[in-house]
């Protein structure tokens, strides 16, 4: 296996992110490639190509779209852009956060002004309380290093021994700073652990009394449900108990993450998918996430021209090449992402008309023998990638599942479809008529689903749903 065979096959299973890095270690390695960013006001329309000043660079023919009918798959034909020397960028229709001339429009406009405000970080709000609470200048310093160990949570998890030796002060002393520390906004700050939070909330609100600091002694009967136990333990009826978790369920057990909330980043669609006005659906490759390199022939010239040596000219002659052959791997990466793509939206139509429940099972090889490819290279394609549909944002790999035999012996169901029929189950009984795994199965096998009860308690524990006597127990504590 050559090198740029190897290259090829680790940029097929890269993820958007991960390319935008991949190209950019080897533009910076190859003096011959550059990235050329969409300008201001350049037409991304699928019918249009791009043109302009650097008409001596060299770029990947431009990938459009693919149209197909359910009913007549061999209609669905991939349509090329132009071949040629200048710079032709993969189409796509624009996208809806950008107006036709490229520029934001006035509500996205307004959407940027109004976050343009920064939020104050957890340090920065109690950095601004040790420096007014705190009038001691040797108490400021041990809050700031009890600060300095914060995690992100809210939470003091270290140990106080270091910061004792550090500063050279008593126990006492760092443990009253951390008690005074404890008092400060947002309730439950500086907490060693879970049960310390939680207090530190309660005594806030003025609601840690006996009862409650049993319960917060008995947490773990908490996690189990086990009301008789904490009835016991907490000396109070079965009503007292109900009113007591219903508070702890009110209290914030990451209090830091009020002003510092984990940053999501959002996932962006490789594919995008629509329905035809008349039937079908149109499936194409996103051109905000499809790197647009370009092969500086020209400066190629102009280098040739002035090397004298051989190593120089080999040199270039390697990174040319190079160049090349990754302008050749980016178009037929997208090539190959597209006609998995539109298989897998032919084969699953059912899904993308009727919902889940008309998940059919989809295995690698399906798709492989439909477009005549490897199922490791199927397997490839499908990770990491995701396709926006009109039933919302799927990664490519959801649409495989195994197959679980129908009842009649005829046909079978996807597992994913079966999943669902469960959580529907369960999403829908009384409190008085909680479904056992058994019972689960019966009406599976009544609505022609061969299945097993352990299969049954496999998905359902999967979906982290608990079993009937848990559910029946929460339910009624509900009540």
């Amino acid at each position: 296996m050559t090198p740029q065979l190897q290259q090829a096959i680790k940029m097929l299973q890269l993820s958007n992110l991960e390319l935008t890095d991949f190209i950019d270690v080897e533009i910076q390695q190859n003096p011959l490639l550059e990235r050329r960013e969409r300008e201001l006001g350049e037409n991304t329309h699928r019918d249009q190509v791009s043109t302009g000043e650097s008409a001596s660079m060299t770029a990947a023919p431009q990938m459009l779209t693919g149209e197909f009918t359910p009913d007549a798959p061999e209609h669905w034909q991939p349509e090329w852009g132009e071949d040629g020397d200048r710079p032709v960028d993969f189409g796509g229709e624009p996208q809806p956060w950008r107006n036709h001339s490229g520029g934001f429009d006035a509500e996205a406009r307004s959407g940027l002004d109004q976050t343009a405000t920064r939020l104050r970080t957890l340090r920065e709000h109690l950095l601004e309380q040790i420096g007014t609470d705190l009038t001691d200048q040797g108490d400021r310093v041990i809050a700031l290093h009890l600060l300095d160990l914060l995690d992100e949570d809210g939470y003091l998890r270290a140990g106080l021994d270091g910061v004792t030796q550090l500063l050279g002060c008593s126990v006492d002393r760092v443990e009253g700073v951390l008690a005074r520390l404890q008092q400060f906004d947002p309730a439950g700050v500086f907490a060693r652990d879970l049960k310390e939070c939680l207090a530190l909330q309660l005594r806030d609100r003025n609601r840690l009394d006996p009862a409650m600091q049993a319960l917060l002694d008995h947490l773990p009967f908490l996690a189990a449900r086990n009301i008789p136990a904490l009835v016991r333990v907490c000396r109070v009826d079965a009503a007292d108990v109900a009113d007591m978790i219903s508070e702890i369920k009110s209290l914030d057990p990451r209090p830091g993450l009020a002003f510092d909330p984990p940053l999501a980043q959002p996932v962006v669609p490789d594919i995008l998918m629509r329905a035809r006005p008349k039937g079908g659906w149109i499936v194409e490759l996103n051109a905000e996430t499809l790197p647009r390199v370009l092969v500086n022939n020209s400066y190629y010239a102009r280098i040739r021209q002035a090397t004298r040596s051989k190593a120089e000219k080999d040199y270039l002659t390697e990174r040319l090449h190079a160049a090349n052959w990754l302008v050749k791997s980016l178009h037929q990466r997208a090539i190959t992402i597209l006609k998995v793509a539109a298989e897998i939206v032919r084969q699953q139509d059912a899904f993308f008309r009727y919902g889940v429940p008309s998940l059919r099972p989809l295995i690698l090889r399906d798709i492989a023998d439909a477009i005549g490819m490897h199922e490791s290279t199927i397997s490839r394609v499908t990770s990491n990638k995701y396709i926006a549909t009109p039933r919302g944002l799927y990664e490519l790999k959801y649409f495989f599942t195994s197959a679980i035999a129908a009842a009649s012996g005829n046909g079978a169901h996807s597992a994913e479809a079966v999943r669902h029929r469960i959580r529907a189950l369960i999403d829908g009984e009384p409190a008085d008529g909680i479904l056992s795994d058994e019972r689960i199965v019966e009406l599976l096998h009544s609505e022609g689903v061969d299945i097993a009860r352990r299969t049954v308690a496999k998905y359902r524990e999967a979906m982290r749903i608990a079993s009937s006597v848990q559910r029946r127990r929460d339910k009624l504590l509900a009540l």
